[in-house]
């Protein structure tokens, strides 16, 4: 055997930022390998609230640049993954009783000067927020803030009921998005694979090490052990980044991440309306409540410190009743754990500022690189709304070590199926003029999930049958060969709890047998 091929970047990491490094990377002409530990967006990447959003809570912290940059990432990202991604309206109900966040530097400031606060948000300072959230991003094309009279709900569009209790009378109403995080990851690797990086999945990295001028780096795969080199390693484990840092890199010294899990529970669909809603806390946190999946509501989420290992995350019995308790204190109509349908939950990592609590700990990202030799640069914290800003960031720093680099090219740029400049309805209507036999609701999810590339995945077919074997909730074998072939699905868990949610609609036999299928074509 001869020597490895020398390629340009080692990522190590296949979620989010990561992915989105390689995508970056290989666009600008650089030789790119991938490894995942396990499939794609396994851990936190699809374990998030599933939004494009600035922070609004973050505004008592004041940081503000991380609420600009996000706001302005927001609007791109909108453009470049219609199919994934969508604007989503946000009501938020007032509460005088609400208090602050313990500690939180807008709640000191006011505590000096109006210490007959007690510690609450006031209205007029809920409504500044909200004035500087619609204009800290620049220019953009989402509805601004309104007022509501949650007694009569909107004038313009009328609702059955907000599904509030009567004793909240006002709110505002405002604009985020919404992305489907787990596709949003597969894309990004779909798109660095079609510009020549290699993605290897279910490849953990056993070893690493510098070798003068270039990185040896040792896999664990289903190859067995592969040794690869590379001129520049990038180190984007999220939680796992200092079990990197410790483990294969064999690098001494603290910690730099704080994990904190953030767990959701999902139940059936709360309300007729369409709106999320931002519920403020008594402990001065802050829940959503948003529509997910067509016939669910997803409620999240909650902030406690991981001291076990990342992947032994879940959602707990505490948990779970914090987020119901904290729902029912607002809901007309309060729900139990009989109505939970599924829960999860996932493992941030936070950069370690030193911040006492884990609320008020940073979402900015810190890059790290170590310049001696050949280049590592070491991911830490960051936010899903900010991953393409950051690799970007990312690669920047590294292009110095590669002249060949071309320049910034990701802003704007669509993801695989996001090349049309109209909404996911209008994309659904054609699909049904093309795929009658499909049914609206379905027509939708494929949109959604796949983009224009849904006319590559469904084919010539032209009824039901011949799209093969159904699964269950309307998942065949020639969508799951596309999977397979396409997105490196090789579990039942890949398909039915990431690139689709469809084991919310799915049963334990249907999806073992799925599973069995799935190992038979491997």
């Amino acid at each position: 055997m001869g020597e490895p091929e020398m390629t340009d970047l080692f990522v190590i990491g296949g979620g989010v930022n990561g992915c989105g490094i390689a995508r970056d990377a290989a666009g600008r002409g650089l030789s790119v390998t991938l490894a995942e530990q396990g499939d794609l967006a396994q851990g936190t990447s699809s374990a998030s609230s599933k939004l494009f959003h600035g922070g609004l809570r973050y505004l008592e912290y004041l940081d503000f640049k991380l609420v600009r940059e996000a706001l302005a990432e927001r609007e791109l990202l909108l453009k470049a993954m219609p199919h994934i991604a969508w604007p989503m309206r946000f009501v938020l109900p007032y509460d005088p009783a609400m208090r602050f966040e313990k500690g939180s530097p807008v709640s000191k400031w006011l505590g000096r000067v109006a210490p007959w606060w007690r510690g609450r948000r006031p209205a007029w300072l809920i409504r500044l927020g909200l004035f500087l959230y619609d204009h800290m991003g620049g220019k953009h094309d989402l509805p601004r803030t309104e007022r509501l009279d949650l007694r009569k709900g909107k004038a313009s569009r009328k609702h059955e009921s907000w599904g509030l209790k009567p004793q909240f009378r006002k709110g505002w109403e405002y604009s985020d998005a919404w992305v489907d995080d787990a596709r949003l990851v597969v894309l990004n690797a779909r798109d660095a694979a079609a510009r020549g990086a290699k993605v290897l999945t279910r490849t953990k990295v056993v070893a690493a090490k510098r070798q003068g001028d270039h990185w040896e780096v040792t896999t664990e795969g289903p190859k067995g052990q592969v040794v690869h080199h590379a001129k520049g390693l990038v180190n984007a484990a999220g939680p796992w980044v200092d079990a990197v840092t410790h483990g294969p890199l064999a690098h001494q010294g603290a910690a730099h991440v704080r994990l904190v899990r953030g767990a959701h529970i999902v139940t059936k669909k709360l309300f007729a309306h369409d709106r999320a809603l931002f519920l403020q806390g008594p402990d001065g946190r802050i829940i959503f409540l948003l529509p997910f999946e067509q016939d669910f509501t997803l409620i999240g989420t909650t902030e406690a410190a991981q001291t076990t290992p990342p992947e032994t995350a879940h959602c707990t019995e505490a948990e779970r009743d914090y987020l119901i308790n904290f729902a029912n204190h607002y809901l007309e109509t309060p729900i139990s754990a009989e109505d939970v349908v599924w829960s999860f939950a996932g493992v941030r990592p936070l950069y370690d500022d030193g911040t006492a609590s884990a609320t008020a700990a940073t979402r900015d990202y810190v890059l790290q690189l170590e310049a001696e030799g050949a280049p590592l640069l070491t991911i830490y914290g960051g936010k899903i709304t900010t991953y393409r800003h950051l690799a970007q960031a990312a690669v920047d720093k590294l292009a110095t070590y590669f002249p060949k680099a071309q320049s910034a090219w990701t802003a704007g740029a669509p993801l695989p199926g996001g090349d049309f400049g109209y909404g996911a309805r209008a994309l659904t209507e054609r699909i049904r003029v093309r795929y009658r036999f499909l049914g609206e609701a379905r027509a939708l999810r494929m949109a959604h999930a796949y983009g224009t590339e849904v006319f590559e995945v469904l084919g010539e077919a032209n009824r039901a049958p011949d799209l093969g074997r159904d699964f269950g909730a309307g998942l065949t074998e020639v969508e799951l060969r596309w999977l397979i072939a396409r997105e490196w699905a090789q579990t039942a868990e890949d398909v039915v709890w990431r690139r689709t949610k469809l084991g919310l609609r799915m049963t334990a036999e249907e999806i073992a047998a799925l599973d069995e299928w799935m190992q038979q074509q491997i």
